[in-house]
Formats: structure tokens, sequence, C-alpha cells
């Protein structure tokens, strides 16, 4: 909960975790501050003193309201999940988490590990009461906006249930985040008839379609885009590949426009022309502004950003994990949980 005497949200950040941390952390923390201090309280989670070393070349008149509290292991990108929880367990991303389920802090937010912030998040908030497994979702481009695409990568193997789960945690945060009153949900599948796909595929379209949600039916791969639905529901494995793929469509734009360019002077200077009008169709490639993606289902408030990000890209995690606290959207998903009952097998 937020401090009762201020109404300010206090969110611990992992301060060591990222491809550039501990700075870009830092300096997005700072904008964080500088933006919204009067509803925030921000705790950085580290090596003190390196965290202390790179603060004093940063100009910030709000240096001195940042918390910053020691932890002095580090979870790498190639750590594994389960040895990091068991064998350092003074890590940036434990000492945050902890200081949540101590209720020193309502949020928590890292750019480190996905697999280890997932690992940590689980085995020291818990789930959710009646949620099988967390799970990790992640915004793309469509025609209509953008989608939800989840799971991308928590849960490789899943039951029908949990897709189930899946759909209901994404419809109670895009009801309530994003304020779209009846979320179009879809089964990614094979293809869009009932009798497609496995016996996994099958269950959990029975589940979706008696369910009091805007379930859609199958959609395939191009409907993730197209703008066909608000939600995309799929197993880690499927979803994970559709991610990384999309990801790289923004790499492979950027190359086509510069090969264009290099061909010769008049193509390079069409390109200039519409430099600005490029850039504004392929923000929206962005994961900067998207503010990092919330695991859900278990019982507390962890987000999670891509590992290269920008001081933008934490401003925007930290912004988000604000909007979670504020909306109550555990809250939300406890009481929708309990207008189902369902017998999973």
């Amino acid at each position: 909960m937020t401090t009762a005497s201020t109404n300010k949200v206090r969110i611990s950040i992992d301060a060591m975790g990222g491809n550039f941390a501990p700075v870009n952390e830092i300096k997005g923390t700072l904008d964080a501050l500088a933006e919204r201090n009067e509803y925030l309280e921000l705790t950085l989670v580290g090596r003190e003193a390196e965290i202390k070393k790179y603060m004093a070349n940063i100009l910030s008149e709000y240096k001195n309201e940042l918390q910053i509290i020691n932890a002095d292991e580090v979870v790498t990108m190639h750590d594994s999940p389960a040895d990091s929880f068991k064998n350092k367990q003074n890590n940036s991303i434990r000492v945050g988490l902890e200081l949540q389920k101590s209720n020193l802090s309502d949020a928590f937010v890292s750019a480190g590990n996905t697999g280890a912030v997932l690992a940590h998040s689980t085995l020291i908030l818990g789930r959710i009461e009646g949620i099988g497994r967390p799970t990790i979702g992640a915004f793309l481009p469509s025609q209509s906006g953008f989608t939800l695409i989840t799971d991308v990568g928590a849960s490789v193997d899943c039951k029908p249930r949990h897709l189930f789960e899946f759909a209901l945690m994404c419809n109670v945060y895009m009801k309530n985040i994003f304020n779209i009153k009846e979320p179009k949900i879809g089964l990614l599948n094979i293809g869009e008839e009932k009798s497609k796909g496995n016996e996994t595929a099958f269950k959990a379209f029975e589940l979706l379609k008696n369910s009091k949600m805007n379930f859609v039916g199958n959609i395939e791969g191009s409907d993730v885009l197209n703008g066909k639905v608000d939600i995309a529901v799929c197993d880690g494995f499927t979803g994970n590949i559709v991610l990384k793929f999309a990801e790289s469509i923004l790499d492979l734009l950027k190359f086509k426009f510069k090969e264009y360019a290099d061909k010769g002077l008049l193509k390079k200077i069409w390109i200039v022309m519409f430099k600005n009008t490029f850039k504004k169709i392929l923000k929206d490639f962005d994961y900067q502004s998207h503010g990092g993606t919330l695991l859900l289902g278990v019982n507390g408030v962890s987000v999670i950003g891509h590992g290269k990000s920008s001081p933008l890209a934490i401003k925007n995690m930290i912004f988000n994990a604000e909007n979670i606290v504020r909306k109550k959207i555990n809250d939300f998903i406890k009481s929708e949980l309990k207008n189902y009952i369902l017998s999973f097998n």
C-alpha cells in the first residue's frame, strides 16, 4: 500500500539490472522524480558505492531525495535463475523484492535477467491464490493500435487452465490500465477453425468460449499485427518466438532504409526528406514507450523491462508501476477469479 501520510507510491528499482546499469537506471529514476516527485518515493537497490560514484557526475536537484539500499551481488544475464536465488542471496533483485514483501515498498522494477526476476518474484511474493502460473506479456504494434501477446517466455509448456488464466489477467489489465471496455481476446493457433491445433488448444478454446470474456476465437499469426484482437493468448514457447521475430522487424526496416539511401544521392535526399515521418511510423515498435511489462499473477507488483532499457524506458517503467499500484490491478484479478468456478483437468 502507498505511504499513508503522503500518498506516495514507493517503488524500488534494480540499479544493477540491464545492459547499461547502473547509469541508465540512475538517470531514468532521477528523470521520474523530476516529473512526479510529489507522487513517488523511489529507492535504488544495488552496489551503493558504485551507484554513488555515478550519481556524483549527474546534475539533478532530486539526488538527495533518492534513497539507496545496498545489495552487493549482481545477477547477470547469463546466471541461472535458480542458482542466483540460491547462491546470490544479497543480489539486487532479491533485496528489492524483499522490500515489497516486508511492506517497505509497493512495487519493484528491473531491466535485468527476465528469468531471474520471474523466479525471484514468484518465490518471494508468491502467486495470487487461484493462479497456477504467472505470465509475462509484451505489446506489439497493430493496425488498431497495439496487441498484448501473452505469454512470451514465462511458461514454455502450458495447460489449458494456464492459458485461460493468462487471458483473464490480461483482460483485467487492459480494462483498467487502458480503459478498453471489452478487450477482444484471441487464442493463437495454426488456423481460425475450432478444429485446428493440439489438445491444449482445444480445451483452452472451450474454457475461453464458455467464459464471460470477449473471446473472438482462434487467431493466426498475422492477426497479432492486423488489429483483430487486443489480447493474443499462447504458451511462452510460441509467444517468445513471435516477440523476437517482431522485434527484429525494426532493425530490418532501418537496414533497408540505409541500404536504399546508399544507392545514390537522390535516394539519400529522399530518405532525409521523410526522416521525421519514418521516425513517427517506427515509433510504435519502440519498447521504450511501453514502460516494461507487468508480471501478472504474482501477489505483488513486479515490472520487467528490456535489457537494453534507456533512461526513458526506465522512467516509463516506474510510471507504469505507479499506475498499476494506484489502479489496484491485483485486487481486480482476485475479484475476477471469484466469478469463475472451473474444473481444470
